[in-house]
């Protein structure tokens, strides 16, 4: 089914895991900007390297740039379907996409907009433990290695992001609602918003997700 959706939402709330899934499900490509960057980096892109710039100085790619990168891999997808998770994260990004689309003929059939309570999200994120090796990503209770503290992948060190800790998770859901407000009632004005609850485990948020887009049964 060629849907194009985009899946919005506040860190740790678990789109990307969830997109994945479904995009397996559908046969869909799951673009993901955070893998878009690291891609166009590892291959030596012109557009690679003017975000690797950016990134390197700890800024923001700009909303222009990062479109750019966007419509080449549109590009090489076709006027097919995609799950678009990481973009995008403010209103005029969401304008400049809807832009970028239009000028290729395509357009998008939903927002997706997943919840979930505060307090759910701080055990998920205060929890994560990253590979400073290979990125590979663990939890302190539902997704511990083998070895505590060393990745089961590559045996790289296993560590807590500074931003994952409490306070600063409180901080980026704060910042990351005066975002979304304008974001979701823009989506909402054109009949494109979904909210899907997503508090509970990602096979069952994946259920809800579909029955909401009518694909299946609600969970």
């Amino acid at each position: 089914m060629a849907l194009r959706l985009v899946l919005l939402g506040p860190p740790g709330v678990g789109k990307g895991t969830v997109a994945k899934m479904l995009a397996g499900t559908l046969g869909l490509p799951h673009v993901s900007t955070g893998d878009l960057f690291r891609e166009a980096v590892a291959g030596g892109t012109r557009l690679g390297g003017l975000a690797k710039g950016y990134m390197d100085r700890g800024e923001l790619v700009p909303d222009e740039l990062v479109i750019k990168m966007l419509l080449e891999r549109f590009g090489e997808l076709g006027d097919g379907g995609f799950i678009l998770d990481g973009f995008p994260r403010t209103l005029p990004q969401a304008k400049a996409l809807d832009e970028a689309l239009s000028d290729n003929e395509l357009s998008l059939d939903r927002a997706v907009y997943f919840e979930a309570a505060e307090d759910v999200i701080i055990d998920r994120l205060s929890g994560r433990r990253i590979c400073r090796n290979c990125g590979a990503i663990y939890h302190v209770r539902n997704m511990r290695p083998a070895v505590e503290g060393v990745c089961d992948e590559c045996g790289g060190e296993l560590y807590q992001r500074s931003d994952d800790r409490p306070e600063a998770i409180k901080v980026r859901l704060k910042e990351h609602a005066k975002r979304a407000g304008p974001l979701l009632d823009y989506y909402a004005s054109r009949g494109l918003l979904v909210k899907v609850g997503a508090e509970a485990d990602a096979e069952t948020t994946l259920a809800r997700l579909e029955a909401a887009l009518g694909l299946g049964e609600p969970a």
